[in-house]
This record gives structure tokens, sequence and C-alpha cells, in this order.
């Protein structure tokens, strides 16, 4: 489990095609990732396959991620939002993110507004039910707050912090993002 709290942002290194997949090195300053343990790369779940302490990772997309995302379309130099999995004594700062992407959405406009931005995002028509105006929503693995809702988009406002310490400040209109819905919201339509 994750907090959509990013830690970091990573460089995609070497991206390889593989049988089934594809495996990407994130270069990324993290010491003791182990084989085994999860981290959310821009919001997905993955698994560390091999790790070089303080330098680099390495994981395997699966066919069922790649058709879930947009990683199908990373390239060397790529920059990637990282977070290692919340550990069970820590900070509880964000709200409970998975790691398991439900969609891709498009960036439709970028405002800044002072030190603050506004980001609008399309909102794909089999999620719509998922957003309410001030609840929680995970773009590309961040923690976020939805500011606005309309029928077919919806807006966040980020902070000066957020924006230079995630891959929003590399994003343009027309990129495609990661959405992850409130957990909680896909619990509660399954009980009605």
């Amino acid at each position: 489990m994750f907090t959509g709290i990013v830690e970091t942002t990573g460089e995609v290194q070497a991206v390889i095609d593989d049988e089934g997949g594809r495996r990407m090195r994130i270069g990324a300053p993290f010491e003791g990732l182990d084989h085994g343990q999860s981290i959310s790369v821009s919001g997905v779940c993955l698994t560390v396959e091999k790790a070089a302490d303080g330098e680099w990772f390495e994981v395997f997309l699966a066919q069922e991620t790649l058709a879930r995302t947009f990683f199908d379309n990373l390239d060397g130099g790529d920059q990637v939002n990282l977070e290692r999995a919340m550990p069970a004594d820590g900070r509880f700062d964000g709200h409970i993110v998975q790691g398991h992407v439900d969609t891709t959405a498009e960036i439709v406009g970028i405002e800044q507004e002072g030190e603050d931005w506004t980001f609008t995002f399309s909102l794909p028509e089999t999620h719509r039910n998922y957003l309410v105006q001030k609840g929680s929503i995970t773009v590309d693995g961040i923690s976020l707050t939805v500011a606005d809702r309309r029928s077919e988009e919806f807006d966040v406002a980020i902070i000066p912090t957020t924006y230079a310490e995630t891959t929003l400040s590399e994003k343009s209109v027309g990129d495609p993002v990661h959405l992850e819905v409130d957990v909680v919201a896909k619990y509660v339509e399954q009980l009605a």
C-alpha cells in the first residue's frame, strides 16, 4: 500500500522489450531496495527484480500492465514519480493508494495562478461515478484532491512543492496520466 506522497522522481535509464512484457531500469537514490519489494512508479505498483543501492532498480511490466498504462510509450530519459511502500509504522499523509491503475486520462489544461497551478484532466466515462468534489484521486501516483468536477473533466490544485517535486512540472497539455480512483468509492458501489 502507498500514500500518494511521492518521495522523489527517477529517470528511466533503459527499456528492454522482453517476451511477455518489458523491463525497465530506473535511476533512483533509494538504499535497501530488495528483490520482491513493491514500489510505485508513476502510480503503478511494480515489483523490484534487481537493485543497486542508491543507483537504480529494475522492474518487469507484464502485458496487463502495459495494456492499462502509458508505460508502452516510456523511453530512456523519461522521468517517473517514485514512492516506496508504506511501512506499517509510517505516517499516513496522503490517502489509501493501492498502485492499481484504473485508467489513463489526458491533461486538457494547465493554468498557473500565482504560485499555484490548476491542472485539468479528462474524466473517462467509465470512472465518472468514482470522483466527487473534494474527494481523493491519484494522478501518476500523486495523492490529490478534486477541486472541481464536471461531466467530462476534473481539476486539481497543485501547490509549488508538488509541482516542483513530481513529474507534473514536466507535463504538457495532451500528455497521458495514470488515474487511480478512491478504493473506498469502489467498495461503496459494490455494497449498493
